[in-house]
């Protein structure tokens, strides 16, 4: 079975603690280093055609509650992946430039271009998460921007930009050792903010405004995938494998040479 067939959100979402532990695609861990390999380099490859025939465009987002390891996974494809057309964009609280404009301005100034992949952590979905969680936008608004989320997803597909959608399920245990671990650990302090256990006392609220965004927004042209997070290498290799079935349905080829190419030689 397809990674895309593990992890598609099923119509009626209902994010569990006890789903966020299944691993069905996770290596043993002799074969983690060479699974993780094997999916770098036909990516890598892939990623090239891509590049070469500069006409479409990948959109990854990846979403998750803190500590669900957006970072971490941004981290495994790049070690394994040629950086060269491929762009990670790390949104973060708006200036007062962009909250001068509307909330999608920003975005949609870093969607790929062609041939390229970027790769958003966190994205515009923080828009609607964030304000609805917190009380800042009504029930009404909301609905109006999933709405303006659809034509905007819409409007990147329909002009060359295949999407896909990653939400990275953890457990509220998990989210508790993690963080923890950021207070614990001298090398991931840094990390720390203390404001993630004000968020933490809002669990329930995120995974119910996660689950109706990831509702109201799934489509075909832009679909969502729920990847069990609790297990790090089966986070890794998941999201890599979502990513190599994506360009591998692109049927992507080598762009053919100008006949006038054909015919020069190197003296």
């Amino acid at each position: 079975m397809k990674a895309r067939d593990h992890f598609r959100a099923p119509a009626k979402l209902k994010l569990r603690d006890k789903d966020a532990d299944r691993a069905p695609l996770e290596p043993g861990k002799d074969e983690e280093k060479a699974r993780m390999e094997a999916l770098s380099e036909r990516i890598a490859t892939l990623q090239t055609m891509l590049l070469a025939e500069r006409k479409r465009k990948v959109l990854v987002v990846l979403q998750g509650i803190d500590t669900a390891g957006k970072d971490g996974a941004m981290r495994a494809l790049f070690k394994g992946i040629n950086p060269i057309g491929l762009r990670p964009v790390a949104f973060k609280a708006p200036t007062e430039a962009e909250l001068e404009r509307d909330y999608l301005w920003r975005v949609h100034r870093e969607v790929p271009k062609a041939g390229e992949i970027a790769i958003f952590n966190r994205s515009h979905y923080e828009e609607v998460l964030v304000p609805l969680v917190h009380g800042t936008i009504k029930p009404a608004e909301c609905k109006r921007r999933y709405a303006q989320i659809r034509d905007f997803e819409r409007l990147l597909a329909e002009t060359g930009t295949v999407i896909v959608k990653i939400f990275l399920h953890i457990s509220r245990d998990e989210q508790r050792e993690r963080l923890q671990a950021r207070l614990d650990e001298p090398e991931k302090r840094w990390k720390f903010d203390p404001q993630d256990l004000k968020e933490r006392e809002l669990w329930n609220q995120y995974q119910k405004a996660y689950e109706d965004a990831i509702a109201a927004t799934d489509a075909d042209h832009a679909p969502w995938y729920v990847v069990p997070a609790n297990s790090k290498p089966h986070r890794n290799v998941a999201v890599a494998s979502l990513l190599l079935e994506t360009l591998e349905s692109m049927k992507l080829k080598w762009p053919e040479p100008a006949p006038e190419l054909l015919k020069l030689q190197v003296r």
